[in-house]
């Protein structure tokens, strides 16, 4: 069922059948408000059993639906500027760039919207369906495959573009709160091996590695007080559970979680710089769903705590910078490790020697890309909140540095995973480690081939980028 439900939908408990197509359940009073917003919902689960995104070990299609994956859309407008904003949060793995594309020339021509004005941030679950876009990667795999994409790709865009007209059209007064609490199962995954070992860092638990375990949290209420939505953030990567169904993994727990607690109000979980990160322990059902659950108490601490109130004007500001990459192997170079194959550690090699061989190919036909647009985005909410949006699969230490340097009357809410989730973005000091967020996950994906890992200036490129950006928000 495609058609939107009436205003006056009753949710409930959710169960596995949640969810007709669309279900409007976040609408404030009709009474005066600085703020005017709302939320609304719909499953994004597949009609057809498509292959899973994410880990490389699973080589059938999906098994059926543990949890239903949801698209939902946050709009918010500022009643004195009349300034809109709309973020839409997704249970998938991924943002390729040319679905962002889509919705932003959606939202310019249906809405009259700037790019600015939307932010798409996944949760990069790992039993989503695959995402795949572009040609490139559409013409890696079996023709029925891709076809069963593209329909998807579809299907997609066009319930991504009648959930923000949904949203934008049940704007009504509302007012906003911030408030955050803590949550404690993400942990550093980078754990140095041992002298010797050509891996460096290994894919572990590391409890002494760097956290955010902060739970940022926008209460969006009407103007006498009722919980209409939530928007809310962590650290971490949905990567608790690997098996054949799709689920939402933590994130989608939580927010089921929430929803059932609060029948009528929106969830919507936004992923931060968890790009180091791991949800320990993991790979059970049982820890996926205590982790989801510890997420939603965290946000119930923040929902009763002390909250402040988040004030206008609402500025916004939305662009990319290039991000240089360090140089690629020379063409003899990739051709002795092919032909060679010693090279190949024995747990990636096969990975490792795609990479070369697409990355040799793009380096005859001169096609091999030299830097990467990384966008970025900021949003302002007066001087209450500071909402920052990096794109791709950025690490923790972005968040926390630039919690520590914007420390100030606003709080800071750094998010990844926002716009084009493209490859891994280390900063500096994981880029100089090396290990698998540093060079070796470069080799995945064909959007487009990269060819090698960034340059050492990634990390001040975007702090830099990001500070332009603020200077363009600032009252």
């Amino acid at each position: 069922m495609n058609a939107l439900t009436s205003r006056r939908l009753q949710i409930g408990l959710l169960a596995l059948a949640w969810l007709p197509a669309f279900a409007v359940v976040a609408r404030a009073a009709e009474n005066e408000s600085a703020w005017r917003a709302a939320a609304a919902k719909v499953s994004v689960t597949p009609d057809e059993p498509m292959y899973l995104a994410g880990f490389g070990n699973r080589v059938v299609p999906a098994e059926g639906t543990a949890l239903d994956l949801a698209a939902k859309a946050l709009a918010i407008e500022d009643g004195a500027t009349k300034t809109r904003l709309v973020i839409v949060t997704l249970d998938l793995l991924d943002v390729p760039i040319l679905l962002r594309e889509e919705l932003e020339k959606y939202v310019a021509a249906k809405h009259k919207l700037p790019r600015e004005s939307l932010l798409v941030n996944c949760s990069h679950t790992h039993c989503g369906p695959e995402l795949r876009f572009s040609e490139e990667e559409l013409a890696a795999i079996a023709p029925e495959r891709a076809a069963m994409c593209r329909r998807y790709n579809r299907t997609l865009v066009a319930k991504l573009s009648q959930l923000i007209d949904t949203a934008l059209a049940e704007l009504a007064p509302a007012q906003l709160r911030y408030g955050h609490a803590r949550c404690g199962f993400a942990m550093n995954r980078r754990l140095k091996a041992e002298p010797g070992d050509p891996e460096l860092y290994l894919n572990r638990p590391n409890p002494d590695g760097v956290v955010d375990h902060d739970v940022p949290v926008l209460k969006v209420e009407s103007p006498d007080g009722v919980l209409r939505a939530v928007l809310f953030g962590y650290a971490c990567h949905n990567t608790t559970l690997n098996f054949k169904r799709f689920h939402g993994d933590y994130a989608g727990t939580a927010q089921h979680a929430i929803e059932a607690k609060h029948p009528n109000v929106v969830a919507l979980f936004m992923l931060g710089c968890g790009g180091d990160q791991n949800g320990y322990p993991r790979f059970k059902p049982e820890y996926s769903e205590q982790h989801g659950r510890s997420l939603a108490l965290a946000v119930e601490a923040a929902l009763e705590a002390k909250s402040r109130p988040v004030r206008g004007p609402l500025r916004l500001a939305y662009d990319s910078v290039a991000l240089d990459f360090q140089p690629p192997p020379s063409i003899e170079r990739l051709k002795a490790r092919i032909a060679t194959k010693a090279e190949y550690p024995k747990s990636q090699g096969s990975y490792l020697l795609e990479w070369d061989q697409r990355r040799l190919a793009c380096l005859e036909k001169g096609t091999l890309i030299k830097s990467y647009p990384f966008p970025a985005q900021v949003v302002r909410f007066g001087d209450d909140l500071l909402l920052i949006g990096l794109s791709g699969e950025t690490v923790v230490d972005f968040s926390l540095r630039f919690k520590r340097e914007l420390a100030g009357p606003a709080a800071v809410w750094v998010a990844g995973y926002c716009n084009d989730v493209f490859a891994y973005v280390p900063s500096k000091r994981v880029l100089l480690e090396g290990g698998y967020e540093a060079e070796r996950a470069m080799s995945y994906g064909t959007k487009p081939v990269m060819p090698g890992p960034f340059a050492p200036t990634v990390e001040e490129t975007i702090v830099n980028h990001v500070g332009k950006l603020l200077k363009a928000t600032a009252p």
